[in-house]
């Protein structure tokens, strides 16, 4: 079971899942330009088909920089080579096709999600917008009040959470009922 809110990520998963080569057919003639990337960031997403929509997101996705939903910008660097080479990119592709075999892909708002399938042996894995930077995921989806919705709703589930978020006190404060793991990385984006 896979879930986001976000139709554009929904909708490339549907896709990977039911339309793999027409997909890779799609993205075969696809180069790294700014004049492409500036064509599809001004391109509504509602007005394209599904197939067109999951290429539009995952060169997006793969061109800007830090790979940024929200206000995204052009990604690039004179030592390294264009980030889109579906060459490269085809066996991960490919890896996330076969995973995503039998797999239910779901839009649901977290709200409406967890209940519908929490059950005992139930584990949820929650990535949402870090603390600071809610509108990351698109304008108006997640505003600092969930966060306290979210630990409401998690306080009472059957099954088990993991949620990556930043560590701040106000992360702290209203996941405190909660055991918390700190976990140390490093950013590779700049």
């Amino acid at each position: 079971m896979i879930n986001d809110y976000s139709k554009d990520v929904s909708t490339f998963f549907r896709v990977l899942q039911r339309h793999y080569q027409a997909f890779l057919d799609m993205m075969c003639w696809q180069i790294t330009t700014r004049s492409e990337f500036d064509r599809l960031v001004g391109t509504d997403p509602a007005t394209l088909t599904d197939l067109e929509r999951a290429a539009r997101f995952f060169y997006l996705q793969r061109t800007s920089f830090g790979g940024k939903v929200n206000g995204r910008t052009f990604g690039t660097s004179p030592s390294e080579p264009g980030r889109f080479n579906i060459v490269k990119l085809a066996p991960l592709l490919e890896d996330v096709h076969e995973r995503l075999s039998g797999v239910v892909i779901e839009r649901l708002s977290y709200q409406a999600f967890i209940p519908r399938y929490d059950r005992e042996g139930t584990l949820f894995y929650l990535d949402p917008p870090y603390w600071g930077n809610e509108n990351d995921y698109g304008e108006g989806l997640f505003g600092r009040g969930d966060f306290e919705q979210m630990a409401e709703l998690l306080a009472g589930i059957k099954g088990r959470f993991i949620l990556s978020i930043n560590d701040r006190p106000e992360v702290r404060d209203v996941f405190k009922e909660f055991t918390l793991q700190p976990v140390s990385l490093t950013y590779t984006v700049g």
